[in-house]
């Protein structure tokens, strides 16, 4: 693996391509999102590519004046039709589509609806019409094959257009400056043992550049008051026991966190030599748009540290 980065948020963005892949929950769309906000406000032309049909970042990223933003969605039926139409199978395509053929193509001939998707990604960073494209991709346990697709293809088909699609894919992925992945995880022990498993597996099987890891919802507010200095504060203050002891409880249970997230991190520090970009988790129940400038403004601050 590559050696630790001097400035991980820098390098988060240095190549062409960026694919976002984590285990389920851990904040990958947000992270997403977060990602291609603050390469906007830095003047870049950034497009997003949401897979599976979700619509989550077209609400978190909505347009703002200055700033050039694009959201596509890609679903693999969506793109294999187009792939059809592109070469010379217009009206096949559409038959296929209407009778639900194309949707069994994928389960067929296992991935082709992958390698058509990242064909997709591939023409989209060829066009030059942006200057980074981040992908929302598939959770942890299917970024391997989703990105392993183009290398089995390859071995599987001699020749034809789906051979010469896998190549082009494979050149993509190959490039560092091109494309590289991006982890993302949460300060606890399973989300960051996946996160080590999926990187040493993109590494041997993908050859895929890493960039740094994202760990999502740190707990980085202020600094918590030891035990004794929470009953010395209690005794200047006019509250009753029950709100004493529910201060109090919710101070050990907030220690008790961090020092679980300490652990995490410097176990994930220790396995994986990569650079670490941590995002502050915000206490509300769901972010918005707003939250996510927020975020935004806190990475382009830890890239001019």
């Amino acid at each position: 693996m590559p050696p630790e980065s001097e400035n991980p948020s820098r390098s988060l963005t240095a190549a062409n391509v960026v694919v976002f892949a984590g285990k389920g929950g851990v904040g990958k769309t947000t992270v997403t999102a977060v990602v291609a906000r603050a390469a906007a406000r830095s003047g870049r032309r950034v497009l997003v590519i949401e897979l599976d049909g979700k619509l989550a970042l077209d609400e978190l990223l909505p347009e703002r004046d200055g700033e050039h933003v694009t959201v596509v969605h890609l679903s693999a039926p969506e793109a294999l039709e187009e792939y059809l139409n592109d070469h010379g199978f217009r009206r096949i395509a559409k038959r296929l589509n209407r009778t639900g053929v194309i949707d069994m193509v994928g389960t067929a001939a296992p991935g082709i609806d992958d390698i058509v998707v990242l064909g997709k990604v591939k023409q989209y960073e060829r066009s030059g019409e942006y200057d980074l494209i981040v992908v929302d991709g598939p959770a942890a346990g299917h970024a391997v094959s989703f990105l392993m697709s183009a290398s089995g293809l390859a071995d599987a088909v001699r020749g034809g257009p789906i051979r010469s699609q896998a190549d082009a894919v494979l050149e993509l992925l190959a490039d560092p400056e091109r494309c590289m992945a991006v982890l993302v995880t949460l300060p606890e022990t399973t989300p960051v043992n996946e996160t080590i498993e999926t990187a040493y597996a993109l590494e041997e099987n993908v050859g895929i550049r890493l960039g740094p890891v994202v760990v999502n919802g740190v707990d980085a507010g202020t600094e918590l008051p030891e035990p004794d200095d929470v009953e010395a504060a209690f005794a200047g203050a006019d509250l009753d026991r029950p709100t004493q002891d529910m201060l109090r409880d919710a101070t050990a249970f907030r220690r008790a966190r961090r020092a679980v997230e300490s652990e995490a991190l410097d176990r994930l520090s220790e396995r994986l030599p990569l650079g670490q970009i941590q995002l502050p988790a915000l206490p509300v129940a769901g972010l918005s748009a707003e939250d996510i400038d927020a975020l935004a403004d806190d990475m382009l601050s830890g890239v001019d540290e």
